[in-house]
Formats: structure tokens, C-alpha cells, sequence
């Protein structure tokens, strides 16, 4: 099995700035980088379980916090 190496969190952001957010119209869920000066999500990805979660953070090699 290849092991992957743990993608470089983007520039300009931190494993604070990852956040998730919930459509109000479809209840629709993403996690990506919060960037407040544009008050937006980069590098966003649906988020449809807890695993998708977890494996948002593995990508970028970071332990999800409690």
C-alpha cells in the first residue's frame, strides 16, 4: 500500500482557520479554510459524514480537535 504525504495547508491560513458551515435553504454541509477578509470558505469540500470530517484534517495531516 502507498502511503500519501499530508497535503501543505495553504498559504495565508492555519489549522485554526478550517471551519464548517451549513446551508440554511439545504442543510447542505462544507469544511474548508475560513478566510474573514472575503468572509468565505477556500479549498471547500460537502461534508456528508463525521468521516469526511476526519478525513478533511488527515489530508492536511492535523488531528482533529475535541
Amino acid at each position: 500500500m502507498k502511503r500519501k504525504h499530508p497535503l501543505p495547508i495553504p498559504e495565508g491560513y492555519s489549522p485554526a482557520s478550517i471551519r464548517t458551515e451549513s446551508s440554511t435553504c439545504t442543510g447542505e454541509r462544507t469544511i474548508g479554510f475560513y478566510d474573514p477578509a472575503d468572509h468565505k470558505l477556500h479549498f471547500a469540500e460537502l461534508v456528508r459524514s463525521e468521516e469526511d470530517i476526519a478525513a478533511f484534517y488527515a489530508r492536511y495531516g492535523l488531528s482533529r480537535p475535541e
